[in-house]
């Protein structure tokens, strides 16, 4: 289901008008139904990836506040490493790295005979899969415990409005608000239909009008000046933010109506001055998970200051291979990570 959906339209107000006369069990409870009906709308089957990761992960994180040996520890972090990311590998990347090597083999003179296998890539399952590992990494470190409640850990993992396109919450965060009881102001109520109201003039009025502009230019550029195609990339440029942007909106607008304060994702970041500061600014929940489970954990700048250089096109490869299943999205990565390095560099040549 889509938030700009008819569909959703009749989804939301049923959902809350339920909510309001619930006790906080009955509450999440309902927002699990909810969340489920929510992603099980598209196509109900994908529904047991979701309760794989969401079943694997509470063990684990059970198991790992129990367990106080460090190799008992790390195999119980692998298996939830290899559960969360062997479903995103098979269901986002499979096709995308047969296909590659198939063609590289032939460019060497092999004939390949892959059996690629027609998969469905499942919506939101990089947003939550990313979602419940963050949970297992911070238990794993000792960061947080581990919370007991099933039905409270599952709510965390599957919670509706930022199921499919984020923003991707950490637990520390989002589980004490689900375990509270919500307080629901007139306050939250207002501000949850005004960031509703801009995330559908972001999505609609901005990104929807804009991609059939910038899809017919970049569709046939042989057709277009090159002054055009200029014009068109700024507009791609807000595209994108409207559309990511706009959906962010809507879904923390959706969620405080509920009286959860989600975090905010994006922060003017065409504004940055420079492409650090983009990043702190531009899809934060994403850019912060980068740092904290992937750069910081390869050494981050704490190396020198060319393994920081590494971490930097590292962490922005595998972040560019997150966005899509694609070279286009790998060397979108890279040459981030290269303005990151590049900006890292200038910095310390002008440091004293």
């Amino acid at each position: 289901m889509l938030f700009n959906s008819l569909e959703f339209f009749i989804f939301l107000p049923v959902v809350l008008a339920v909510y309001f006369f619930l006790s906080l069990r009955g509450q999440n409870a309902w927002l699990l139904v909810a969340s489920y009906v929510f992603y099980g709308w598209w196509d109900w089957r994908f529904l047991g990836l979701i309760l794989v990761s969401t079943g694997v992960d509470y063990i684990v994180g059970l198991r790992l506040r129990d367990s106080f040996d460090p190799a008992h520890r790390k195999r119980l972090l692998a298996v939830s490493m290899l559960t969360n990311l062997g479903i995103l590998g098979l269901f986002k990347y499979y096709g995308f790295f047969v296909g590659s090597l198939a063609v590289l083999l032939e460019k060497f003179g092999f004939q390949a005979h892959f059996t690629v296998l027609q998969i469905v890539l499942p919506v939101g399952i990089s947003f939550y899969t990313f979602q419940t590992m963050s949970y297992t990494i911070d238990v794993y470190r000792r960061r947080m415990e581990p919370t007991g409640d099933l039905l409270t850990f599952a709510l965390y993992v599957a919670y509706f409005p930022q199921l499919v396109a984020g923003p991707i919450e950490r637990a520390h965060h989002l589980l004490p608000i689900l375990v509270a009881r919500r307080q629901i102001r007139w306050l939250d109520i207002a501000v949850g239909f005004e960031l509703i109201l801009i995330g559908f003039f972001k999505k609609v009025a901005v990104a929807d009008t804009l991609a059939p502009i910038v899809d017919a230019r970049f569709l046939n550029p042989s057709e277009s000046s090159g002054l055009d195609l200029l014009i068109t990339s700024y507009l791609f440029a807000f595209q994108i933010y409207g559309d990511f942007s706009g959906y962010s909106d809507i879904a923390r607008g959706t969620s405080r109506l509920f009286g959860v304060d989600l975090m905010r994702n994006f922060n003017q970041p065409y504004l940055s001055q420079s492409i650090t500061e983009f990043w702190r600014r531009w899809h934060i929940s994403l850019s912060s998970w980068l740092r904290d489970y992937l750069y910081i954990s390869l050494g981050g700048n704490r190396k020198g200051l060319h393994r920081t250089y590494v971490n930097l096109m590292i962490t922005m490869l595998l972040g560019g291979l997150w966005h899509g299943a694609s070279w286009n999205f790998v060397i979108w990565g890279g040459l981030h990570g290269l303005y990151l390095a590049a900006h890292k560099a200038i910095l310390s040549i002008r440091a004293p």
